[in-house]
């Protein structure tokens, strides 16, 4: 990854500071996006303590009028995007399905699958008319097994599985577009999970556990590494056996 660019969304805690920092020590240089702009800048100091190059930006990705300017300013600093990872995402909880608000439906879709759309048609234009590149999603196991409660999010991630094939087609050849699909991994989400429950469900995963953080890491590297040239369109579960 030495000179790589890799842009990261949701890049400033859980599995997109895992990435940011494994990608940092394999040599790239990162733009970290978020909402809040201090928590981008904690993670692009610890991209920098590891000897790489860090953008702090703050966008929220579900808002379209801030992604152009999020994606000229990275293109101004670094000169270019090698890899884009759609890795923001959230799944608020509700009581129950009639409580689903449409604010709260369009926030869902918008962070989880029309942010990651928007920004793949803007990095992916700009990685076909250059030197080429790859776009990561980051989905999850609801997209293919929905669960009681996460309704408007498992929707929103089987759209980005779909989008992950048909961009592939889209900008191929010279860029190729990959998902790893999510399953659940012991992040600052997880701290409000009833860790009761879930351990007992755990035990019905050949793992047996949640992920961490940084076994999401060696999936996205390699589906951004040149090890990973024949691959395109694939949908790659890290989820402890749980699909």
């Amino acid at each position: 990854m030495d000179g790589k660019v890799v842009l990261i969304t949701g890049g400033s805690r859980g599995l997109g500071r895992a990435m940011a920092l494994g990608f940092a020590r394999e040599g790239a240089d990162i733009a970290i996006v978020s909402r809040k702009i201090d928590s981008c800048k904690s993670t692009a100091e610890e991209v920098q303590a590891l000897g790489g190059k860090a953008l702090a930006y703050a966008a929220h990705v579900g808002h379209w009028d801030e992604l152009t300017p999020m994606v000229d300013a990275v293109i101004d600093h670094f000169g270019r995007i090698d890899v884009l990872i759609n890795n923001a995402g959230m799944s608020p909880l509700y009581e129950s399905l009639d409580q689903v608000s449409e604010e709260l439906f369009d926030k869902v879709i918008g962070v989880n699958l029309k942010g990651p759309y928007r920004l793949s048609a803007l990095v992916g234009k700009h990685m076909a008319e250059g030197q080429g590149g790859c776009i990561i999603n980051v989905s999850s196991t609801a997209a293919v097994r929905p669960s009681p409660n996460s309704e408007p999010y498992g929707a929103a991630k089987a759209g980005l599985n779909a989008i992950t094939c048909s961009f592939a087609h889209a900008f191929g050849p010279k860029v190729r577009v990959n998902c790893i699909m999510a399953g659940p991994f012991l992040t600052d989400i997880s701290k409000a999970w009833d860790m009761e429950a879930f351990e007992r469900q755990a035990k019905s995963m050949p793992l047996q556990r949640g992920g961490q953080p940084d076994e999401v890491v060696g999936a996205a590297l390699y589906l951004a590494s040149d090890s990973a040239s024949f691959t395109t369109g694939a949908i790659l579960a890290v989820d402890g056996g749980n699909h």
